[in-house]
Formats: C-alpha cells, structure tokens, sequence
C-alpha cells in the first residue's frame, strides 16, 4: 500500500490479489446464453434456451424485444429474471405480422453481454396447434364438429375461414388406418359397422400459407345400436325440361320421405349448421322415391342435398350428402344444326342453343354434344 500526501487530499491506491476481484463478482464473469429458440403454437409464445455455464448457481436471464423501426429495446413482459431455461411471452400484445428481434442475458451480481436472436415475424414462425374434436355417434355414421384449438385466436383472426381439416380413423379392434383428407369443420363418415368402437384424430392446415398443423389427441366413439329404418341411398339429379327430378332407392315400401338443402360454402364455417337446413318445395311428405320441382327454386351456386324416410313412427338418420351444382345441372335448350349429304357421309354443323328471339345462349363452360342417327326404313339408332 502506498500512502501520499498533497495538502488536505489523501491519495490511497491499494493492491488487491485478481482471486478478490473474482470472488466479488461471484467467481466467475458470466456468460451469454445461447442456442435460444422460439416456439409459437396459436398464440402460446415460447422461449427456450442453454446455460452457456452449469456450474455457476443463483443464475437468472431476462430477455429485451425491440419492434421494426425502433431504436430502443423493452423489456420483455413474462421473461424477467427467469431462475429456469423457459419463459411464456404470450401476453404480450404483438402485431403478428410485424418483425421483431429479441436479446437475452444472463444475470447475477454482474451480468452477461447481450446475446441476440434472429429477428423473426410471429406469423410466418407460428405452427398451427392441434383442433378440438367432438363427435356424435349414428348406427352407421359418425359426425365430428372440429373447431381451432385457441378460440379468438389473434394469430389465425384472418384465416378462421380457411382452415382445412384431415383425418385418421381406424376401428379400435384392427388398428387398420383410413386417411380422410381435405374436409372442413363438420363432417360425417358414411359406411361405418354398427355398435363398433372407432378412433380417430385430427389435424388442420392453411393451405394458402403451406402450414400444417399437428394431431389431435385421439377420440374415440361407439356407434349405436342399428337403426330400424336405414336412410335412403343413391340419390341423383336430373334435368327434365324445366324441372329437376331427385330420385333415391329405398328398401322399404309404404314410406314418406322429406327433402331438405344447404348452401355448400356454410360448410366451411365453423360452426353448427343444423337449423340451417331448409326444406325443398314439393319434396315434404312424399310418398314416392323421387320428388319433382321447378329450377328457379335454386338460384346459381352450389347446394348439399339429404333426404330422410319415416313410416309414420320411425325415422331413419339423413342420407349421405350430395353435392348439387346448378350450372352442371342446368337445362340445356336444344342446338342448333344444319346438315350437309354426301356420296357416303354426312357433315354436320353444330351452333350454340338460342332463345327466344333467336340470340344465342351464353354458357359459362364449354358443351360437348351428343348425335343420334338412324335409317328412316329402321329403327336402330
């Protein structure tokens, strides 16, 4: 130690061993934390990391975030003076769509450089979580009610309407899996044995931003008991001049049958759709296996169609659901054609169908046509 003296001022610099140093600021200088990753699941928000030094004790990280645009860095709510390699920054009200950047250091009497994370946008990073299932057991069908996992998700607000669903199911007996793809959030499966165990599990995507999501947790149901009445089958559309005519085979006679349709994109609604349903003119209570009725009950678009029998006491479930498009089904007015004769060939010349007062008819997708000739001394076509 050396002491000197300069008027009032006493001057005192003192030697002091390196171990002192060291000991003061608890042994050792801290490291950076590394290999720091970000997890997001819906709006779940997490942060992992490595101690870059295990053998050092009482050891706490706190991470800054810093938005585009911002010189300043904030401190991260729900990642401060974390004692564990794991914190939850869900709470945090971030635009999922904005950039942001994030830095971590380790703590203690001293503390650690700053280690920085690739700055990252929560959106593109973001996985999409495993959907809630419900299902509902029928003798031969199952019918499964699928919602997103985070109920007002902020992460998927603008894609709500475009999530997609796939399945695996399986008998729980044989384990043998059938893979359903593309389905939306109410589906039914048709064709199943009755009083059979089934499981299944699910999982989503956004096609649109190539993200698929995981499975679900496995669910699974009996089908009940089998139903007196099965649901009528084969049903089909045609066009009979200005009508449609839908027909079904039934096993069954004696029976009345009712007729109901949906608007097909409230399919990819989330949601219950039953009291959506609506009743077909014409084709309530009737006796036979085929209803008609006029086009103009449909306007342009596509329709799911169902039909349901009951003898009075019993009901069967609903039919298999089918897909009804009004320009597939359209009633084509007849061509316009003339014909030329030769030596031993005809050559014919085929023009769009008119309307009345003679204007040509606009179809909306190519026609391909259909010739029926026949000898006038025969009747062989």
């Amino acid at each position: 130690m050396m002491v000197v003296l300069l008027g009032a001022t006493t001057l005192v610099l003192v030697a002091v061993a390196p171990w002192v140093l060291s000991a003061a600021a608890g042994g050792k200088n801290l490291k950076s934390p590394q290999k720091v990753e970000v997890d997001i699941i819906d709006d779940n928000f997490i942060l992992r990391w490595n101690r870059s030094d295990e053998s050092v004790g009482n050891v706490t990280f706190s991470f800054d975030y810093q938005k585009t645009g911002m010189d300043n860095w904030i401190k991260l709510s729900g990642c401060q003076n974390i004692t564990s390699t794991k914190c939850n920054f869900s709470s945090l009200k971030l635009n999922v769509y904005e950039e942001i950047k994030l830095r971590i250091r380790a703590e203690k009497e001293n503390t650690s450089s700053w280690y920085e994370v690739d700055s990252f946008t929560p959106f593109r990073k973001a996985q999409i979580g495993p959907p809630e299932v419900h299902l509902e057991a029928e003798d031969k069908a199952i019918v499964i009610h699928i919602s997103p996992g985070t109920k007002d998700s902020v992460m998927w607000a603008l894609d709500g309407l475009s999530f997609t669903y796939s399945l695996v199911i399986w008998k729980n007996s044989s384990g043998v899996e059938e893979r359903i793809e593309n389905i939306y959030s109410r589906h039914k499966i048709y064709k199943l044995s009755p009083e059979t165990t089934y499981c299944l599990k699910v999982k989503a995507a956004l096609l649109t931003s190539w993200k698929i999501g995981v499975y679900s947790p496995v669910h699974c149901i009996k089908t009940t008991v089998e139903n007196e009445l099965p649901p009528p089958e084969n049903i089909e559309v045609s066009v009979q001049n200005q009508n449609y005519v839908l027909k079904w085979d039934y096993t069954y006679a004696n029976m009345t049958f009712q007729v109901q349709w949906l608007h097909a994109f409230l399919k990819r609604n989330p949601g219950n759709h039953l009291y959506k349903w609506k009743q077909i003119p014409d084709c309530e209570n009737v006796k036979t296996t085929q209803c008609v009725f006029p086009q103009n009950v449909f306007q342009k678009g596509i329709y799911l169609l169902r039909v349901q029998a009951s003898d009075g006491n019993n009901t069967s479930f609903w039919s298999e659901e089918i897909k009804f498009d009004t320009e597939i089904q359209a009633f084509l007015l007849p061509p316009v054609f003339n014909i030329r004769s030769l030596s031993d060939s005809f050559h014919i010349y085929i023009g769009a169908p008119k309307q009345s007062g003679n204007t040509p008819v606009i179809q909306d997708y190519p026609l391909i046509y259909e010739i029926i000739f026949w000898e006038n001394t025969s009747n062989a076509e």
